[in-house]
């Protein structure tokens, strides 16, 4: 049977890459059918059953036993029927990726038989082996005990023969152990807030959704030379490597014609993306060469974040049958531009409005300018937090970088929207309004739609930047878990909503208008959050300097980054939300802090290795080279006075490449003592920042001489393929 259906799905995927009598088949007939959606829950389980899981989904109610293997005999049989043999626990640890533990849909039967079975109980909660998962500390090694419960708002799907289940991942003792389950809770926190202050516009609205809309780039690399760099391999960037005459300078790449092994590549990886119901939408190349872009429409964030990372996982697999290899460093290559993975994020309600757009009306468009201002202040009293949730040891190559948002997070809102607030900080009144005020105010307000026509240009220097209906946070790395900077943002939110109904509600206690008082708390926060609001050129050593006397956060540092998390601000914003305990917290900025530090580590064993196993003795063999072509002439031209001028260049080149051996073989040798002392430091807070200080700027160093070389020794036994083959190759 599963063979049966295997096939058949293998000639779909042909027939959708093949014309069939001059058509395909259009993606709607196949799009989401290897996902348990509604439609399917409907076919496939009782009424009940099926409004139980609705009920679940909308409203966060439990799933009880009973009614949980009802849903497993359904979802049992629609999988069975598309060629699922197993089931699994999908899960986001606090990895760079996605685990699973794949068990057969079987059990003993009677007389020692083998029947296929799902119960409720497996659907429901699994109990996999953690021990080897980053905890930070909150569990020991030999505590293995940890629990995957399903996360019923996502949906399962299928991947090959098995079943995967959306699940959280938590420690024995409660404590989240991934990335799903604080940011299930940050979406809860931000729905709660969200709806009491819609309250105050529209009485119909019980439900606020956080919606999220990525912008994946990546690189893709010929498999073969891929795997003929070691350092990209193992670390996922190149460690050296001279710049290529050519690479990003004509511009000639962005938005060209796709290469068409490319485009096959991502016409197979969409089809797969498709089934799974991911809904990919644009697909182009990007700046640097062999850099590319595939972005979705907007989706629930919680499933969003669940999508992309599934995405990444299907190109990677798509890419190897292309003979590809996708990277997702954020700057596998020097000199041209890395990847990001701008997060588009917006708040919508169950009544279908988008609360970061502006309406047909007045009333309307003072909720849009809450929402707005509200976020412009809970991006600047956070703004350290945020920046910590986006920094890491590839993005930290790239913040800055010429092609991507600077580490110092600013918000941009364009020059419309900014003069409008302008003026409402100096015409609302600190006091009852004359209903003149009110009338002119309320016409002004009235005007948004018309300003926001013009007023949709993005601001690429921006880290946070307003884009008509929604906020672009444009600094997230293109290797990150989104889960990360959508916690700290919607958590932000969540409790800057709440600050400012507490504060609406008291002006209201104490005689205001509903109005004059969302006005007047508007008027206060504009004020203050003025700091964070920049429309301009993020790239300029002007902005540098102004920021500094604003007074805002700029650490390009990633230990100190990660740091803000501990700070007594950290722990009271996540705590009184709901979202980390104070255990939780500590314990994720540990894992934060190791993984930089082992990510360092490795980096640096790597260089060490090629420039001393592979660089040193390409060099030592080239010079040897040169050396005898010297002597050779010496034998042939003895001490005739033209000898000296003939091999003087020679001479100069041997001297140039015995400095960068003798230079790179001192310093690997540095590094090496350097991450010895870091390794004996306990405290793990303390060894990232050894690492950082006293072991990172030999990568870089040691470079320089390794590029230096390569630019001398004879390409023909150059050991490395070189960037113009890897930014190149079709």
């Amino acid at each position: 049977m599963a063979k049966l259906r295997f096939t058949a799905l293998e000639e779909l995927l042909n027939r959708d890459t093949k014309k069939v009598e001059g058509t395909r088949i259009p993606t709607s007939d196949y799009f989401g059918e290897l996902v348990f959606d509604r439609p399917k829950m409907k076919k496939y389980l009782s009424k009940d059953a099926f409004e139980h899981v609705i009920e679940a989904v909308e409203k966060g109610t439990r799933i009880d036993r009973r009614m949980a293997d009802q849903i497993a005999l359904g979802m049992k049989a629609w999988a069975m029927e598309n060629g699922a043999t197993h089931y699994t626990h999908w899960f986001h640890p606090l990895t760079d990726g996605t685990a699973e533990k794949h068990d057969a849909f079987l059990t003993f039967g009677e007389f020692g038989s083998m029947v296929e079975s799902f119960s409720g109980s497996l659907l429901v909660q699994q109990e996999p082996d953690a021990s080897s998962f980053p905890s930070g500390g909150i569990r020991n090694t030999f505590e293995a005990r940890g629990y995957t419960a399903w996360d019923v708002s996502s949906p399962a799907f299928i991947v090959g023969s098995t079943l995967c289940i959306p699940t959280i991942f938590v420690s024995y003792t409660g404590h989240a152990l991934d990335y799903k389950f604080p940011l299930l809770k940050a979406l809860q926190a931000v729905d709660k807030a969200a709806v009491e202050v819609c309250q105050y516009f529209d009485k119909n609205v019980t439900r606020v959704i956080s919606n999220l809309g990525w912008e994946q780039e990546y690189f893709l690399v010929d498999e073969a030379l891929f795997q003929s760099r070691p350092d990209l391999v193992l670390t996922g960037r190149t460690l050296m490597g001279h710049s290529s005459a050519k690479d990003q300078q004509l511009d000639d790449h962005y938005f060209s014609s796709i290469p068409e092994r490319v485009i096959a590549f991502m016409e197979d990886f969409e089809i797969e993306a498709y089934r799974l119901g991911i809904p990919v939408k644009t697909r182009h190349n990007e700046v640097a060469p062999n850099q590319y872009e595939v972005a979705p429409i907007f989706e629930e964030t919680n499933l969003a974040n669940d999508h992309n990372q599934l995405v990444m996982d299907v190109m990677k697999r798509v890419a190897r049958k292309h003979k590809f290899h996708v990277l997702f460093h954020e700057k596998p290559f020097k000199g041209i531009n890395g990847s990001g993975k701008h997060n588009n994020w917006s708040l919508s309600t169950n009544t279908g409005v988008n609360l970061l757009s502006p309406g047909r009306n007045p009333k309307s468009n003072l909720q849009f300018l809450t929402f707005l201002v509200n976020v412009l202040k809970a991006v600047y009293d956070n703004q350290d937090i945020l920046l910590g949730s986006i920094m890491s040891a590839g993005n930290s190559h790239r913040l800055g970088a010429n092609e991507a948002p600077p580490s110092i997070i600013s918000v941009f809102l364009g020059s419309q929207i900014s003069a409008m607030l302008d003026e409402l900080e100096t015409r609302v009144p600190d006091k009852k309004m004359t209903p003149d005020e009110k009338t002119a105010l309320k016409l002004d307000i009235g005007k948004i739609p018309e300003i926001l026509l013009d007023n949709t240009d993005r601001n690429r220097t921006s880290p946070f930047a307003f884009t008509g209906n929604r906020f672009e946070f444009r600094a997230v790395g293109s290797s990150a878990n989104c889960a990360s900077a959508m916690i700290a943002l919607n958590t932000a939110v969540a409790n800057q909503l709440k600050v400012f109904k507490t504060e609406v509600d008291a002006l209201i206690d104490k005689g205001l208008k509903k109005d004059e008082a969302i006005f007047q708390v508007i008027k206060e926060y504009i004020t203050y959050s003025k700091n964070i609001h920049f429309d301009g050129d993020g790239y300029s050593e002007e902005w540098v300097k102004e920021a500094a006397k604003r007074g805002l956060v700029n650490v390009s540092n990633v230990p100190e980054a990660l740091k803000a998390y501990l700070s007594d601000k950290a722990k009271k914003l996540f705590s009184e939300n709901g979202v980390f305990t104070e255990v939780e917290l500590e314990a994720r900025t540990e894992v934060e802090l190791e993984k930089y530090t082992k990510k360092i580590q490795i980096e640096a064993r790597v260089l060490g290795d090629l420039a001393l196993n592979h660089i040193v003795p390409t060099a030592v063999r080239y010079m040897n080279t040169l050396i005898e072509n010297v002597q050779g002439l010496k034998d042939i031209f003895g001490k005739e006075s033209d000898y000296q001028e003939l091999v003087s260049d020679r001479l100069d080149l041997i001297k140039q490449i015995s400095n960068h051996i003798q230079y790179i073989k001192n310093k690997t040798n540095d590094m090496v003592e350097a991450r010895k002392v870091a390794n004996k430091i306990d405290d793990m807070e303390k060894k990232a920042e050894m690492y950082d200080q006293k072991v990172r700027p030999y990568l870089d160093d040691i470079r320089y001489h390794i590029d230096k070389l390569e630019l001398s020794v004879d390409n023909g036994i150059w050991p490395l393929p070189k960037y113009r083959e890897l930014l190149f190759a079709r």
